[in-house]
């Protein structure tokens, strides 16, 4: 999208008109994330998140391809390449490090970009496909990951990776033909490792794509903001470029430090102590469980533990686990409000805060044993997930009363009346004359 007020490329050194003139990449980059994007004027720091997502996806490719030049996709030499890597390559710690902990923080981003679309309304129209896409990077992130953890070859990415695959045995009738097509045999294995391994190293790029498409998606309406009002004139907007770009070299900033501190003082805190076992299919571990970041949903995978009617447990577990994610992408149907901010939305917010509340309650108990009364507070806070997309969201978006909007992003910024102030103080205008009501 390009407003009729945004400032157009005009490259002065003689160098950059011939590039501009053969190939035109810093136009598009200058009108992409430059002076040539007008954006809204309020962005708070919540919109930093997309762009510390991307740098997190930057981390992970960068230390995956030096990761991937010492490691040997093999289950004899496996865990110990990875532990070459750490002891004896130059820097080894640090790439294996970084990359371990880059996930960790991918998902920490990834995970506040979401809940912040979900609170201001960014799957709304006209930014449908801009939410569709970023979920789409989501599900790309989820598999990324759950191969990435296989390739260490410790007792938690052999077990895991057996958990995991045994999901899809639940399928009816071609179940277990997908479960060992998955893994290339009836466990995991070299098959599997190296199947993984070229999965894990091309998804990345797929990911980097899908990123383009997003942002080009978000650029053909423009980006949205707190108030949820459109971009009414060139008064609401400013170039992203310097205002946005120094926001967000803070919020980089910011990112990079924490990641540092996790980095050199902490770098196991996220992992699992088991993984630095060598893989045993003799020997299973007492508690098996995924990374942090997928927790959530192994606690719905495991809140049914009935069977209903004909259908087992199990097959009800993976099909709520998969649709917990899946209906996200209805939600632009599912919630009719016209208004798109929380912030003018009191029940909307309210329950939104609940629902906080509810996905950190499944976290913790995916991360806890599968015993009581884990497994029963899991089965709660799953019905409560599913009723506030399927039930409590239309229904407030129907029932509720919002409050009034600004007329514009400025008007919010600024207020009403520092804005007639501003008219009134401009030569030749004044307040904007008001329509009559006379009968």
């Amino acid at each position: 999208m390009s407003f009729p007020w945004a400032e157009h490329y005009t490259p002065k050194h003689p160098a950059m008109q011939w590039i501009d003139e053969k190939l035109p990449l810093p136009r598009l980059v200058y009108n992409a994330v430059g002076a040539g994007y007008p954006v809204p004027r309020n962005l708070n720091y919540f919109w930093n998140f997309g762009v510390l997502a991307g740098l997190a996806l930057v981390i992970q490719i960068v230390t995956g391809v030096i990761m991937a030049m010492h490691y040997g996709a093999n289950t004899l030499v496996a865990f110990g390449t990875v532990e070459q890597t750490m002891r004896d390559v130059n820097a080894g710690w640090l790439m294996r490090y970084a990359h371990a902990n880059g996930a960790s923080f991918f998902f920490i981003v990834v995970y506040l970009h979401i809940f912040r679309g979900l609170f201001f309304g960014s799957y709304k129209a006209p930014r449908e496909m801009v939410w569709l896409l970023g979920l789409v990077i989501f599900l790309l992130m989820m598999a990324t990951a759950f191969m990435g953890y296989v390739l260490p070859w410790g007792q938690m990415s052999y077990w895991g990776a057996k958990v995991i695959t045994g999901l899809f045995g639940a399928i009816p009738v071609v179940g277990e033909p997908i479960q060992t097509w998955l893994l290339g045999g009836f466990a995991p294995g070299n098959a599997s490792l190296n199947r993984f391994f070229s999965l894990h190293f091309l998804l990345p790029f797929v990911i980097a794509a899908v990123v383009i498409l997003h942002i080009w998606a978000l650029h053909i309406p423009g980006s949205s903001n707190p108030t949820g009002v459109e971009v009414k004139g060139p008064q609401d907007t400013v170039p992203f470029h310097p205002y946005y770009t120094a926001k967000d070299g803070f919020g980089a900033g910011v990112f990079l430090i924490l990641f540092a501190v996790l980095l050199f003082y902490a770098p196991n805190y996220l992992g699992h102590p088991d993984n630095y076992i060598e893989a045993n299919p003799l020997s299973t571990p007492a508690h098996i469980v995924p990374e942090w970041y997928f927790w959530p949903f192994y606690a719905i995978l495991r809140a049914f533990t009935v069977d209903f009617f004909f259908v087992p447990a199990k097959l009800l577990g993976v099909l709520a686990m998969f649709a917990s994610i899946l209906l996200l992408f209805f939600l632009p149907w599912l919630d009719t409000s016209p208004v798109r901010s929380g912030n003018y939305r009191p029940t909307f917010r309210k329950f939104f805060w609940i629902l906080i509340v509810d996905v950190l309650i499944l976290g913790y108990c995916g991360g806890a044993p599968a015993a009581e009364p884990y497994v029963m507070i899991s089965q709660v806070a799953a019905a409560y997930y599913f009723a506030h997309f399927l039930i409590i969201l239309p229904l407030i978006s129907r029932f509720e009363k919002p409050l009034p909007l600004p007329n514009s992003i400025t008007e919010a910024v600024l207020g009403r009346h520092a804005i007639e102030g501003e008219r009134e103080a401009l030569p030749g205008m004044g307040s904007d004359p008001q329509p009559s009501h006379a009968g």
